[in-house]
């Protein structure tokens, strides 16, 4: 199938000169507001340690929804996209990227397991809450981006998400200690090489339409970052037993 590069809006004008940019992600730090994904009152809450428990338990499980099923299926396909064969210097790279690729999987089952730890220690019941529509659409954008755009569209997808995670945890720190390893750290730093590297291979000069693209993915992500979290009393219509 032709990958093609995903547009969701018509951003503003660039206001960095194109020719400096040698990594694309330096350039959609300043132009998407990433922690603007971190500035939300749960965040708060949960930095505090004052989340009540059945707020902590319908994101727990909103979280394993996106942990368990959508990120595997969202890595499953960017993995299906590396090239088989191509110049050595490509197929370096492209051995590089499953590597990376692959280690997010392992990562990911390390971190389902600290939700369900997370849930045992706090004597949390993660079972039986209503999907959010906000999961919903997340998920949803992961397949789809997956599906349809690019390997370097799906990598700056990647990145964004974890770079907001990454955000995330110096928010919330004693309560995801998961995110805050130097080993996570390492991970959202390999990412973000790996994205400006696939860019610069297939955008020589980097050419306009080719950085929108990548802004509007990183401003979608930050979006549904936002979205993400749950609105305080939000957890009293999203257990199962209320309906």
């Amino acid at each position: 199938m032709t990958t093609c590069h995903i547009h969701y809006h018509v951003p503003p004008p660039l206001t960095s000169t194109l020719s400096d940019m040698h990594h694309i992600t330096h350039h959609l730090k300043d132009q998407c507001n990433l922690s603007a994904a971190t500035q939300h009152e749960f965040l708060t809450a949960a930095g505090t340690l004052s989340l009540s428990p059945a707020r902590l338990a319908a994101w727990l499980c909103q979280d394993r929804i996106y942990a368990a099923h959508a990120y595997p299926r969202f890595i499953g396909l960017l993995i299906s996209k590396i090239p088989f064969d191509g110049p050595a210097v490509e197929e370096e790279l492209n051995r590089e990227t499953l590597v990376l690729l692959t280690a997010g999987l392992e990562g990911m089952i390390r971190e389902v397991a600290f939700f369900e730890g997370v849930a045992k220690e706090w004597g949390l019941d993660i079972n039986g809450w209503i999907e959010r529509k906000a999961t919903r659409d997340y998920t949803a954008e992961m397949a789809r981006v997956a599906s349809v755009g690019s390997l370097e569209d799906g990598l700056v997808f990647l990145w964004a998400m974890e770079q907001v995670q990454d955000n995330t945890a110096n928010a919330i720190r004693q309560l995801t200690n998961n995110w805050t390893t130097p080993e996570f750290e390492e991970s959202v730093r390999k990412v973000e090489v790996l994205a400006n590297r696939h860019f610069a291979r297939h955008h020589h000069g980097h050419s306009h339409s080719a950085v929108r693209a990548m802004e509007s993915i990183c401003a979608r992500v930050v979006e549904l970052e936002k979205m993400f979290w749950p609105e305080d009393g939000e957890e009293t219509r999203l257990s199962s037993g209320a309906f």
